[in-house]
């Protein structure tokens, strides 16, 4: 029923030295899970903390839930300690984000030789990618998650994978799937009405994290940070110009990044920064407050 193949990295040798220690780590430290496991919960691994949300409205008191890249992390560039790859060694399930950020292509594969028995579960499976890159350079927006409409396939993910793990309370879990399906059905309609009502069309951010709300809201994000980096000089004077032309307003920054150059821009346009990230735990009161700092970055 679900893809487990696994794409091969190539990790350096300070890298590949760190994971023997991180594998001895995991055979020797694994009293946590076991404990963990004695209480009869479901141990599921999640990559960020959304989705730790999702298995958890999903799973209720079944599950206990491993998060890997911690609130406040970047999950581009994060690597885990030891103790917490000790206990997704004892996990049953890994519910990847599967959309190819960069933690899960780094460390997919390790995590996977730790636990060779866990169901991964990629949570990104129908959801359309958008496509990333400039010179040459191809790939796919790995942000899935920001937009409601896809959690709501990424909770379907992981209710079929916690199904598929533990039959035994497969109605519990399809009983709580479907009434955290319903309140993402409220979020996906209270964002569509708010955002088509404030005449907002463009929205600039830090870093690239909201493609998928704004292909499925109307809005157009233009990004600051070109390919992941800071914008050159050039660049970083055509987009003060592109947001005099546009008349925006509200220069959105992440705070997993820098705000250097969204300071910049906001004080050439004589607006300010908001903060939002794509990042919190409590899903559906982040997308509200993201949709409403939108819906409010429009010139008065």
């Amino acid at each position: 029923m679900r893809s487990q193949k696994r794409g091969n990295n190539r990790p350096t040798s300070v890298v590949a030295a760190a994971f023997i220690l991180l594998l001895l780590a995991a055979a020797t430290a694994g009293c946590t899970g076991t404990e963990r496991q004695q209480d009869g919960r479901v141990v599921v691994a999640v990559t960020i903390p959304p989705e730790q949300e999702f298995v958890e409205r999903v799973g209720g008191d079944h599950v206990l839930v491993v998060l890997l890249v911690p609130q406040g992390a970047d999950p581009h560039t994060y690597e885990p300690p030891p103790g917490v790859l000790a206990d997704v060694a004892e996990a049953e399930m890994y519910a990847a984000v599967g959309s190819g950020i960069e933690f899960e292509l780094a460390w997919k594969d390790k995590i996977a030789a730790l636990n060779p028995g866990m169901l991964v579960v990629n949570c990104s499976r129908g959801i359309d990618p958008i496509a990333t890159g400039e010179n040459g350079r191809t790939g796919t927006d790995p942000h899935t998650w920001t937009s409601p409409r896809n959690a709501k396939v990424m909770v379907e993910e992981i209710c079929e994978g916690l199904i598929e793990v533990d039959p035994e309370n497969a109605g519990d879990y399809r009983r709580n799937a479907d009434a955290y399906l319903e309140a993402l059905d409220t979020l996906d309609a209270e964002t569509g009405v708010l955002l088509a009502g404030s005449g907002v069309t463009t929205v600039m951010v830090d870093h690239s994290a909201w493609a998928y709300l704004a292909r499925d809201y109307g809005l157009t994000e233009i990004a600051i940070e070109d390919e992941g980096k800071e914008p050159s000089p050039q660049r970083l004077e055509h987009l003060i110009m592109q947001a005099k032309e546009e008349r925006i307003r509200v220069i959105f920054a992440s705070p997993e990044h820098s705000t250097r150059s969204a300071e910049v821009i906001a004080d050439e346009i004589g607006g300010s920064v908001v903060t939002i990230s794509p990042l919190e735990k409590d899903y559906l009161a982040n997308t509200r407050y993201v949709a409403s700092a939108f819906a409010g970055s429009g010139s008065p």
